[in-house]
């Protein structure tokens, strides 16, 4: 499953993400992974959620972080949620991109129980169909 919470900077989807990521580590049983481009969450999420800082990888573009994503849940079939803080940041601002790697990674989850959450940061206006059919209700 796919998800995204959208709103333009400085309108709290980083603080509803935490929540989020707060919410599930309390009940799951796999395991949960958050993707920033810069540590700058370390000491707001709980010791059992696993990092990663997309600065050390070269991600450049949606092809890319979409091989980085299925590499990772080819490689541990045990994850259970994976958090996306600021993908515009990581990929580009190309909407019609994000769509299509949306509409991918929702095709890559839905025989399994992996559910990924990006933050966008873009007014609900800007965004294409593609992109909003996967905002969180």
């Amino acid at each position: 499953m796919v998800q995204i919470i959208t709103g333009s900077k400085g309108t709290g989807k980083t603080e509803i993400l935490i929540d989020k990521i707060n919410e599930v580590i309390q009940t799951t049983k796999g395991d949960v992974i958050c993707i920033e481009q810069a540590p700058k969450l370390t000491y707001r999420l709980s010791y059992k959620v696993r990092l990663v800082d997309t600065g050390r990888f070269g991600i450049m573009d949606y092809d890319s972080f979409y091989g980085f994503i299925s590499g990772m849940l080819a490689s541990n079939y045990d994850i259970s949620d994976i958090f996306v803080d600021g993908i515009l940041r990581l990929a580009g601002r190309d909407y019609n991109k994000l769509g299509e790697v949306l509409d991918r990674l929702a095709k890559l989850t839905e025989k399994s129980t992996t559910t990924v959450v990006f933050t966008v940061s873009a007014d609900d206006k800007d965004l294409p169909e593609s992109v909003l059919k996967y905002k969180s209700k």
